[in-house]
């Protein structure tokens, strides 16, 4: 197999004809061509000609014959995922944690770099090419041909046009030309969104999301954001601010924000300033074992110890967390109400709180909803865990190959 066929593997895929067989491949296969030319209304000449392409290419493959219907049993065909890769990227405030997998997004391999603050435009991309260097070097078995691209998963504002960071507020940077650099650097295509809309990707592919038209998935971390699908797109709106949900206002007279307005969901109910909130009240004298498992450094209290407590039954713990999810309730209350989604995926760290916050998140909606159906919303925890931006950062390639529309956008 020429280098030449390979390295045009990508743009093959992209023309709408052989993008429309391709994906039929992927969701239908394995598959005949004349099934194929049936569901596609492709002419079976046509369909027979790109075909060949994409076996010629590699990406498709046959299998076992199918079932005969009076005549020669059919040559099935299937994607060829185990035989391509793609590297996915999840860039948060404090790592750069990057995988390799296979089309089928089975991680073959993944590597962690920290972050060390400050930090500058060009630190970070030096960090990003670093970690794409120690996946390769790691897998140098894998024909690096055959890695069809580069998804990263990018906190904050991401022009996904250009693939440029405009806002990194956990790194306090802007305007990173991610796409670029890593193009320049590796000579793959690179598609850059932000790690909510990732999430969003990843659970429509991978997820619970399959098969859902509409629905928002919602990253709790060190910031708060959503990934919003509706029929079957993701939503960016005009400037790339769609989803800032942990920019809404929830409190006028509530605490200082890091975008510099006051009462930010984010700003109630994100990791950081939940320990944030929970040191104020201690400090003003309120009891919990937490003081003894900071060792009476309140500096140490982070929301994995308020958890912690809160699973040994501290009282005071318990409706911290209680207290964090009356407030994500109000603001995915607000969010039912403008967007109307069939489910709320939940993800992100602060998410992993449990029951105690999740059961106050549901109440609070319930109390709130305008409707039957807005109360009994669907709320349920993202079904890739901890992977799911990473695996979303995978799908925003997968995307790129499987189809010629809107590529960001179009994912079922």
């Amino acid at each position: 197999m020429t280098q030449k066929l390979l390295a045009g593997s990508f743009q093959l895929m992209k023309s709408l004809n052989r993008s429309l067989i391709l994906n039929t491949i992927r969701t239908e296969g394995p598959i005949s061509r004349a099934e194929i030319a049936k569901l596609t209304k492709l002419t079976p000449p046509t369909v027979s000609n790109i075909v060949k392409e994409l076996i010629d290419s590699d990406i498709v493959i046959e299998s076992n014959q199918g079932e005969s219907r009076g005549g020669r049993k059919p040559t099935m065909l299937v994607i060829n995922g185990k035989n391509f890769f793609v590297i996915g990227i999840e860039v948060s405030p404090a790592s750069i944690y990057s995988v390799i997998t296979n089309l089928n997004a089975k991680i073959i391999d993944s590597v962690s770099i920290d972050i060390h603050h400050p930090i500058t435009n060009e630190s970070l991309l030096s960090f990003l090419s670093k970690s794409v260097k120690q996946l390769l070097d790691k897998n140098n078995w894998i024909n690096r041909e055959h890695i069809l691209g580069i998804g990263v998963a990018m906190h904050g504002i991401v022009d996904i046009e250009n693939g440029i960071s405009i806002y990194a507020p956990g790194l306090k940077l802007r305007n990173i030309p991610i796409k670029e650099h890593l193009e320049s650097e590796f000579n793959l295509t690179v598609k850059v969104d932000n790690d909510a809309n990732s999430m969003a990707l990843g659970e429509a592919w991978f997820g619970h999301g399959y098969d859902i038209g509409d629905f928002v998935c919602v990253n709790v971390g060190q910031g708060i954001g959503a990934g919003i699908i509706i029929n079957g797109k993701l939503l960016h709106g005009n400037e790339f601010l769609s989803g800032e949900i942990g920019h809404m206002t929830i409190d006028i007279d509530g605490p200082k924000c890091s975008c510099g307005n006051y009462g930010c969901l984010e700003a109630l109910a994100a990791g950081p300033y939940l320990a944030e909130r929970a040191k104020k009240q201690l400090a003003m004298g309120e009891k919990s074992m937490l003081i003894h498992m900071t060792g009476h450094n309140l500096d140490k209290l982070t929301g994995e110890l308020i958890y912690e407590a809160a699973s040994q039954g501290d009282p005071f713990s318990i409706n911290v967390l209680k207290e964090t999810g009356k407030y994500l309730g109000i603001g995915l209350s607000n969010l039912i109400h403008t967007i109307n989604p069939s489910c709320i995926i939940m993800g992100g760290g602060v998410t992993k709180s449990g029951h105690i916050l999740l059961d106050s998140l549901k109440e609070t909606i319930k109390q709130r909803g305008l409707t039957e159906q807005a109360k009994s919303t669907q709320v349920m925890l993202t079904k890739l865990g901890d992977q799911a931006a990473v695996i979303g950062a995978v799908c925003l390639v997968l995307v790129e190959l499987f189809f010629t529309q809107s590529p960001q956008t179009s994912i079922i």
